[in-house]
């Protein structure tokens, strides 16, 4: 139809260019440099793994927010004591199996002390849980082989491997069916099979004969990878701190430069000029440039001629904190903790925004919390609970292994409130109201409500023993004696009675109708604690 219009001279239809309706899938001058990829995430990250993982070891090594970085992980998701565990398995007829369930506790807390833990004895549970939560934020990943001999405790330890030593260059396909993708060998699901480990670190060659290229295939049981898949299908893992390690590096160049030239302004330099190009005498000279040393309140005469031009550079500049706050703001965005936390500026900030900014930030501990969990504590105690029940280390049978590990909970770290006493009183109003029970108000501490009552049980037990009265009762303890007046008409003159005598305390309680009075006869033993309580009515 076009040949036919240019034929006859009839003007051209002009064509409707496609407007595209994603602003961001735009392709003009401005987004010329915004390149993107379409590969899949093993292919993106094996020629970079390795580059990334060393500049991650280095800013952790050397750069002050990435060590403030890791601590506060270790600190915030580990904590002092680590992931706790509580057994609550139940008999056939539902009460608690406590004999079963002191038997793992007891013997899970001995294979975590120092010393059987791990295979080398470097290290106790607590301190495990620390290394795998740091080598998985700095390397991206962390290895742990389970190795069992009968030198160890329980004949069974973790032996921490760094992710150096799983052969990256390892990549084939196999006959039956499955692929070695970056040292893993994983089936058609992209499950784990095995991994292919080097025998020694690459980087300890001069310490070793043996050679470092040949590597050993491990069995996945055998073998614990914490990681965090960032996309489907992703064999090893990444860095947390890889989004923000370029802004890292520009901001520690540019803090040394900024304290360099700071360190030059404070120091009075300066040139000295001559109209005739001649030499001055001078107290030094280097390469041939003469020069004059100054103590502080002297000054010197120059010779005819010889003139000084002074060097002042204007440092340190009056907007380097607020640019430093502005990229330390993003580099904290990127790390997932708050700009307060990584850099410890409290400046400006209130109460609820300290709050607010506090309560972000331990949702995002808790996942942490939570992901180190499943990916390790839990295969951890599988591991080591299923070998100890089969080899008959504790007396319990194999066969239970389902009932107890099911019934096993590890409970992470609590924190406490930046304002205790508002907390403590919105917690106490939850309960009342019913919107939340002992058990919530305890998690939120790091206890467990059982735990809670038994130690106070210890606590009123040993101040009996003591002969000394609680100043407090919690749970309801003192709603007996709340707004009523307390009279004790004991007769002390009375000491012929056998032990133990009965002291009565009479409590008259105000009621609405006046003509109605009700005591209550508080029964006390020998040494003074209420064994009872008489009510009587006239």
């Amino acid at each position: 139809m076009s040949l036919w219009r240019e034929a006859l001279g009839l003007p051209q239809k002009k064509v409707k260019m496609a407007k595209r309706n994603y602003h961001a899938a735009n392709t003009g001058r401005l987004f010329a440099d915004f390149m993107a990829s379409s590969r899949s995430p093993d292919s993106e990250l094996r020629p970079d793994l390795v580059l990334m993982r060393n500049r991650s070891r280095e800013l952790a090594r050397n750069d002050v927010y990435v060590k403030r970085f890791l601590n506060l992980l270790k600190t915030n998701v580990v904590g002092d004591k680590g992931m706790t565990l509580q057994v609550k398995a139940r008999t056939i007829n539902g009460s608690l199996d406590s004999i079963g369930t002191q038997i793992i506790e007891d013997a899970f807390y001995q294979c975590g002390m120092k010393g059987n833990c791990t295979a080398d004895g470097r290290l106790s549970w607590v301190d495990l849980q620390k290394y795998v939560i740091e080598a998985t934020a700095r390397d991206g990943e962390a290895f742990l082989q389970i190795v069992r001999s009968r030198s160890f405790l329980h004949g069974v330890a973790f032996h921490p491997v760094e992710s150096d030593q799983i052969d990256e260059q390892k990549n084939e396909k196999l006959r039956n069916g499955r692929e070695v993708r970056m040292g893993v060998e994983v089936d058609e699901f992209q499950r784990p099979v095995a991994y292919w480990v080097k025998k020694r670190h690459p980087g300890d060659s001069e310490f070793s004969s043996v050679s470092i290229n040949s590597s050993n295939r491990i069995d996945a049981k055998n073998m614990i990878h914490v990681y965090d898949p960032i996309r489907a299908g992703q064999t090893r893992g990444e860095p947390w701190m890889a989004p923000a390690m370029s802004q890292l590096k520009m901001l520690n160049a540019h803090r040394e430069a900024e304290l360099v030239a700071s360190r030059m302004a404070a120091s009075k330099m300066g040139f000295f000029t001559s109209d005739n190009g001649e030499d001055m005498p001078a107290d030094d000279y280097d390469n041939s440039v003469p020069i004059i040393d100054a103590e502080p309140g002297t000054f010197h005469q120059l010779p005819n001629g010889v003139d000084f031009k002074p060097f002042d550079p204007s440092h340190p500049a009056t907007a380097f904190s607020d640019f430093q706050k502005g990229i330390i703001r993003g580099i904290a965005s990127g790390l997932g903790v708050s700009y307060a936390a990584l850099s410890n500026d409290l400046e400006g900030t209130s109460y609820s925004s300290i709050r607010q900014g506090a309560l972000e930030e331990r949702d995002s501990y808790k996942m942490m919390q939570q992901f180190l969990t499943d990916h390790f504590v839990i295969p951890a105690f599988n591991t080591w609970l299923l070998h100890v029940m089969e080899f008959g280390l504790i007396p319990l049978p194999a066969s239970r292994f389902a009932k107890f590990s099911s019934a096993a909970s590890f409970r992470p770290r609590g924190w406490q409130w930046v304002d205790p006493q508002k907390e403590i009183n919105a917690a106490v109003t939850a309960m009342h109201n019913g919107v939340m029970s002992m058990q919530d108000v305890a998690g939120q501490y790091g206890r467990d409500v059982e735990e809670t009552f038994s130690q106070w049980q210890r606590d009123k037990e040993m101040a009996d023993t003591f002969g000394l009265d609680l100043a407090f009762f919690p749970f309801g303890g003192n709603e007996a004696t709340k707004g009523v007046e307390v009279s004790d008409d004991n007769d002390a003159d009375d000491e012929d009675e056998p032990a133990p005598r009965r002291q009565e305390v009479v409590v008259n309680i105000k009621q609405e109708q006046p003509q109605k009075k009700r005591s209550v006869k508080l029964v006390r033993d020998e040494k003074g604690v209420v064994v009872g309580v008489e009510a009587n009515e006239e």
